[in-house]
């Protein structure tokens, strides 16, 4: 039987420093069956702006490291160069990412997978080999969404911001998986992978000029059953970056600087709510009825009527009822969420301490060591937020080897 070639998407801006350890991490893979595929990118016009072009020769670095690279196949996109890089509103990550990632779909297979990575993270060498296991005994996915770990780093304010931003991140999943969403996943464009013919069958990815990772894995998750759970995990860089408008970089810049508002702690009575509604899909096929959405419905759509065009287009209830997931997906769950969050004017520690209790009473693996740590919440401690982020992790960790196994 034929195995997989791995098609490996890089896109790189300012990374020459980190390239060499990216592709050291490649060449001690276990799984030698792959192709880097690397989009190295800024706008064109930066080349004639001061402050931006020590990232413009960054980036001739890093073609130049990569052009010497002979262990294994390289190609190379410039959209660095002189005269190649990006012009008008066409830039930026999502568009990297995509250039990559649709090259990958010509010189492929359908079998074939994609795998998307950032120079800036740490591949464990039986990451390749692992993706091609879950994916050979799992045929009917549609992608994965790997898990994932942060590492501290020397510097304490990086330090805190990450922590800080990561539990954000497990508080979000832990209260999606506890409710059974499709839209579970952890959106990170570092630890994502799928097939080429899902890669086709969803339309490839979008070229969001930030967030394109969480927009591809909602198109993925819409399209069949995203795997969420790998025993080899991925280790992304903790550090302050604004080359992005939101994501890791920019949430620990903000939060760096007291702002938290863009990453809240939600409180677990919000997902309630979300799992309410979407248990109420299947009866809204009979009739309307009141749904703990359907005032936020309402007004993000701008429309009082949400479900009848949906019994009107989607004749059986089973149609009907993937409709409203589809129309209430994660994104509109995000906002929903924050909206509401907004609303009750968040006090993070006080939601924190109410999930962690929360969680506890789902799991009695995890429940002493939720219960200890809910009674001394310091969000301003480094070691209070490390053990909170680490419990937080390995109780996330089994939710997801657990829900993969149903």
């Amino acid at each position: 039987m034929r195995q997989p070639k791995i098609f490996v998407c890089l896109p790189i801006l300012n990374e020459s420093e980190n390239l060499p350890h990216l592709l050291d991490s490649l060449k001690k893979q276990a799984y030698q069956n792959f192709e880097l595929i690397a989009c190295i990118n800024q706008p064109d016009e930066w080349w004639k702006l001061p402050d931006k072009i020590e990232q413009c020769t960054n980036n001739q670095k890093s073609i130049k490291i990569l052009s010497q690279e002979s262990q294994f196949p390289i190609t190379i996109i410039d959209k660095s160069t002189k005269g190649n890089g990006w012009q008008g509103k066409q830039k930026g990550v999502g568009w990297a990412r995509k250039l990559a990632m649709d090259k990958a779909e010509t010189l492929a297979l359908e079998s074939d997978l994609i795998v998307s990575v950032d120079a800036d993270t740490e591949y464990p060498k039986d990451y390749f080999l692992s993706i091609v296991d879950i994916f050979s005994k799992n045929p009917k996915i549609v992608g994965l969404s790997n898990p994932y770990y942060h590492r501290l780093t020397q510097d304490k304010k990086a330090n805190l911001a990450i922590l800080r931003y990561e539990i954000y991140m497990r508080n979000y999943a832990i209260n999606m998986l506890i409710i059974n969403n499709p839209y579970h996943y952890t959106a990170l464009g570092s630890a994502m992978a799928t097939s080429v013919i899902n890669y086709n069958r969803v339309g490839g990815i979008s070229p969001k000029s930030s967030g394109e990772d969480f927009y591809f894995l909602q198109k993925l998750s819409k399209s069949g059953h995203l795997a969420h759970w790998n025993k080899t995990k991925v280790f992304p860089a903790s550090r302050f970056s604004d080359r992005v408008n939101f994501g890791t970089g920019p949430a620990m810049i903000k939060g760096n600087a007291g702002d938290w508002s863009s990453y809240p702690i939600y409180h677990f009575k919000l997902f309630e709510k979300v799992k309410s509604t979407y248990a109420l899909f299947s009866l809204l096929f009979n009739d309307d009825m009141d749904t703990p959405m359907t005032t936020f419905l309402q007004n993000q759509l701008k429309k009082k009527e949400i479900w009848k065009p949906l019994r009107k287009n989607y004749k059986t209830k089973e149609q009907f009822v993937r409709a409203c997931s589809t129309l209430v997906d994660g994104l509109r769950i995000l906002q929903f969420l924050k909206q509401n969050t907004e609303l009750n004017e968040c006090n993070e520690s006080l939601n924190l301490k109410d999930n962690i209790l929360y969680f506890s009473s789902f799991d009695s693996v995890y429940s002493d060591d939720m219960n200890r740590i809910a009674s001394s919440i310091n969000l301003e401690d480094i070691s209070s937020l490390e053990i909170i982020r680490d419990t937080l992790t390995n109780y996330e960790y089994s939710l997801r080897e657990m829900k993969s196994k149903l």
